[in-house]
């Protein structure tokens, strides 16, 4: 069943639509990090006689509104933890320079990896191990060879990927790469 399914059978059974729902919880103190969702639960089945299914698709929307808005700046910092700190300086290099290439770069961080966008397009990504910075890149047909290597089911994002093993390898031929991947977006 499709979220709308569940928003659409929330709506027939209570009479509310699940932002009346969102809205009711909110003037009952319901809206905030530190209530459980059994609290939540347990009112929805009390107050509107919803099963723990259809409780569960509001409870998910009113955790997401009840979640602490998390900046841009803190996402890149969470890519940096632990062992992976070491890598901050590279890839504030990177970002430096990509800033470089245009007014129109931004960085979106994911869960897993940061994107590099011209304008909200991506076309490099950067994905941060203990041991390297992996650098992703959009450059259809451009041979891979040498340290340009294919992307192949790393990830299907970009066409090639980079390693970065340590901070000289963030070399002028690196840059020359990201360049063309930023000139082709």
């Amino acid at each position: 069943m499709s979220l709308q399914a569940y928003h659409d059978n929330i709506t027939a059974k209570t009479g509310k639509t699940p932002e009346e729902l969102i809205e009711l919880a909110r003037q009952n103190g319901l809206v905030a990090p530190d209530v459980k969702p059994k609290v939540l639960i347990a009112w929805l089945g009390e107050e509107y006689g919803l099963g723990h299914g259809h409780a569960m698709a509001i409870v998910a929307e009113i955790k997401k509104q009840a979640a602490p808005e998390v900046s841009v700046d803190e996402k890149v910092d969470r890519h940096f933890a632990g062992k992976k700190s070491g890598w901050r300086s590279v890839y504030d290099r990177l970002v430096g320079h990509v800033s470089t290439l245009g007014s129109d770069t931004d960085v979106a961080p994911g869960a897993s990896y940061l994107s590099l966008r011209k304008a909200g397009r991506k076309f490099a990504i950067v994905q941060v191990t203990a041991e390297r910075v992996d650098l992703g890149l959009k450059l259809k047909g451009v041979a891979a060879a040498g340290r340009l290597e294919s992307a192949g089911t790393w990830n299907a994002m970009v066409t090639h990927r980079v390693r970065i093993h340590r901070p000289d390898d963030l070399d002028r031929e690196l840059l020359a790469w990201l360049e063309q991947a930023y000139a082709a977006v």
